[in-house]
Order: C-alpha cells, then structure tokens, then sequence
C-alpha cells in the first residue's frame, strides 16, 4: 500500500511540474507576441523617418549638420 501511495505522490508532482511549465509556456509565448509586434511597430517607425529623412533631402549621400565641426574646435 506505501508503494501505491509513493507512485500516487510521485505521480501528482509530475502533474503539479507539468501544469507549472504549461503557464510558463503560455506567459513565454504572450511575451514573444508582444514583442514581435513592438518589433513591427518600430519597423514601421523605422520606414517613416527614413521616407521623411529621403523626403527632405538629407540621406547618407548629401552633407548634413552632423558631419560639420562644431565651432569651438
């Protein structure tokens, strides 16, 4: 009877573990959502400064404020 009672025991730890990990996994992948779509907002972000950017003339290829010395130097 012990070792009906040990395998019962052992048998709700399992089931305890395993309903630990599945609410892990669920708040892993609630995450990963999250940030696949934070990562697509600022993509899109991204692509609007940069079509502004183009838009106003001052990409990489033309000479901007940055690339000028500062006055004091």
């Amino acid at each position: 009877m012990a070792e009906i009672d040990g395998i019962r025991q052992q048998l709700v730890d399992v089931q305890t573990q395993l309903a630990y990990q599945e609410d892990t996994v669920r708040e892993l992948n609630e995450a990963l959502s999250r940030q696949q779509q934070e990562i697509l907002v600022l993509r899109r972000q991204l692509q609007l400064l940069k079509q502004r950017q183009d838009e106003q003339g001052t990409g990489p290829a033309t000479a901007g404020p940055l690339e000028e010395k500062p006055p004091h130097y």
